[in-house]
C-alpha cells in the first residue's frame, strides 16, 4: 500500500522497553496513553527524522525538535511507531508524490484511500495503528476516514497545536488548517482527543485556545432531544445514490429516537467554496514552485494544475478576499443562530457501515436500498451542474464500488468538538440498539 514514510520501529521498541521498566519500578502508568501505539502524519516534526511535505527537496533534512503534539503524546505515554505518507504539497485529495509514489487502498490497489492523510488512513485500515494525528484544511482527515471506514475528527483550528508541524502555504492563515485525530474506533478517537486536551496544549503553544475537555458537553448532547439539520445534496455536487441512502438511514435512526431533523439550506455553499479556492491560489503557485525547484522534481498532474490555475493577487485584492470571507462567516453564523433549536456541535467522519448486526445498516444493505432505479437515473437521467459534478458522476461504478465503506459527516459550530463526538457516540448507541 506504500503508506509509511518514516518507520520508527527501533525507537518504538526502545520506548516500549522504557515504559515497561517504568511500570515495573513505579507500579503506575506514565500517563493515560501508556504503551499505546500511535502514528503521525509526515507533517509532524520528530527530532532526527525528515519532514518532507511530499517534496524531494525536503528529504535528508531531519528536524531538530519535536512538534508540540509529539511532545504531548510522549508525555501521555504513547509510543509513536511511524510517520505516514502524504501527497506532494499536501494539497491533494489523494496520496501521491514523486518522492513516495502512490499510496493505494488496502487489498484494492486500483482504488484510492484518499488524501492528504491517506498514509494514516491506510495504516489504520490495516490495523497498523490504534490512532493517529493528522491535519485537515479541506477534507484531509475526513475524506480518507470516509473512504477507509474510520472515525476522523477535524476540530476547529486552534484547538490543538500546529507548532512544529510543517505545512504548505505557511503564513496563509485566513483559511487555516486544523490538527485532528483518526482511529478505527470511536472510543479511541474520543480518548485521544480528550487526553490531549486535558494535557493543556495552550501552555506549550500560545496559539492554542485555552479550552479544556468539557465532559458536560460531551454527555449532555446525548441526554436531550436534539434538532439536527441534514444535507442530502449541497447543490454543488450530487452525492452518489448509496451515500444519500446512508444519510437517509442516519436521519431515520435519529427520528425514530425522537429527535427532530430539519433540512439545511446550502444555497451559500458554492460561494464559500469559491472564496476558499481563491485563498489556495492567491500566491499564483509560488509556494509550490519554490519547493519543487529545490531538487528540480516534477509536479504531479493535480499539483501542476493547481499551480497553473491562477496568477498571484495583490495585497489589496487579498484584503478584499478576506473581507468576503468574513462576511460569509458572519452570514453562515447568523443562519445557524436563527434556525430555531439547531444543535451546536465541529466536523467528523462517521463510518456508517461499521455497526450493527446483519439486520442493521451495513454497506451491503445500503447498496441494496439504493435501488437500481436511483442508480439508473443518476447515470443516465441526471444532468451534471458543473464540471466537478460531471467528473464525480463519471467516477461512479456501482459494481466496482459494491461493499466499500460509506461515511456520514457530523458538523457543528466552532470549538464544539465535545458535542460532535457526543452526537457520534449517540448515533453509535442508537445503531447498536
Amino acid at each position: 500500500t506504500n503508506c509509511l514514510s518514516e518507520p520508527l520501529f527501533e525507537s518504538a521498541l526502545e520506548r516500549a522497553k522504557y515504559l515497561d521498566e517504568y511500570f515495573q519500578k513505579h507500579q503506575k502508568l506514565i500517563g493515560p496513553l501508556h504503551g499505546i501505539p500511535v502514528s503521525v502524519k509526515d507533517q509532524f516534526n520528530i527530532a532526527g527524522v525528515d519532514t518532507t511535505l511530499g517534496y524531494v527537496g525536503r528529504s535528508f533534512k531531519p528536524a531538530s525538535d519535536n512538534a508540540v503534539m509529539v511532545t504531548i503524546l510522549e508525555k501521555l505515554g504513547a509510543v509513536i511507531i511511524t510517520k505516514t505518507v502524504i501527497p506532494q504539497s499536501i494539497m491533494y485529495g489523494e496520496t501521491e508524490s514523486p518522492l513516495w509514489g502512490l499510496t493505494t487502498y488496502p487489498g484494492r490497489p486500483e482504488l484510492s484511500p484518499g488524501g492528504s492523510s491517506g498514509g494514516e488512513a491506510t495504516l489504520m485500515r490495516m490495523s497498523g495503528s490504534l490512532g493517529g494525528w493528522a491535519t485537515d484544511i479541506g477534507g484531509s482527515i475526513r475524506v480518507p476516514s470516509h473512504l477507509c471506514g474510520l472515525f476522523g475528527l477535524k476540530p476547529s483550528s486552534g484547538r490543538f497545536s500546529y507548532s512544529g508541524a510543517a505545512n504548505s502555504h505557511e503564513g496563509q492563515s485566513h483559511v487555516p488548517s486544523s490538527i485532528g485525530s483518526i482511529s478505527p474506533s470511536l472510543p479511541n478517537l474520543i480518548t485521544l482527543t480528550k487526553e490531549c486536551l486535558l494535557a493543556e496544549p495552550w501552555k506549550l503553544d500560545p496559539n492554542v485556545v485555552p479550552i479544556p475537555w468539557r465532559q458536560a458537553d460531551f454527555e449532555g448532547v446525548q441526554k436531550r432531544k436534539l434538532t439536527i439539520g441534514v444535507i442530502l445534496d449541497d447543490g454543488v455536487v450530487r452525492p452518489h445514490p448509496e451515500i444519500q441512502e446512508a444519510v437517509r438511514r442516519a436521519v431515520a435512526i435519529f427520528e425514530k429516537a425522537g429527535h427532530k431533523v430539519i433540512p439545511w439550506s446550502t444555497a451559500d455553499h458554492s460561494s464559500c467554496i469559491e472564496i476558499q479556492d481563491q485563498f489556495y491560489r492567491a500566491d499564483g503557485g509560488e509556494d509550490i514552485k519554490t519547493e519543487v525547484a529545490v531538487a528540480g522534481e516534477p509536479m504531479i498532474a493535480h499539483v501542476e494544475a493547481l499551480v497553473n490555475s491562477s496568477k498571484p493577487i495583490s495585497v489589496y485584492e487579498y484584503w478584499q478576499l478576506n473581507r468576503r470571507k468574513t462576511a460569509a462567516q458572519e452570514a453562515y453564523n447568523k443562519k445557524w443562530t436563527t434556525t430555531a433549536g439547531l444543535d451546536e456541535g465541529q466536523s467528523m467522519s462517521f463510518p456508517f457501515a461499521k455497526f450493527g448486526s446483519s439486520e442493521d445498516p451495513t454497506s451491503s444493505d445500503i447498496y441494496v436500498a439504493a435501488a437500481d432505479e436511483a442508480r439508473h437515473s443518476y447515470l443516465h437521467g441526471y444532468a451534471p451542474r458543473n464540471a466537478i459534478d460531471e467528473w464525480i458522476r463519471g467516477l461512479y461504478d456501482p459494481e466496482t464500488m459494491k461493499g466499500l465503506d460509506i461515511g456520514v459527516q457530523i458538523i457543528g459550530r466552532r470549538y464544539e468538538e465535545e458535542k460532535v463526538l457526543g452526537m457520534a457516540s449517540l448515533l453509535e448507541k442508537l445503531i447498536r440498539a
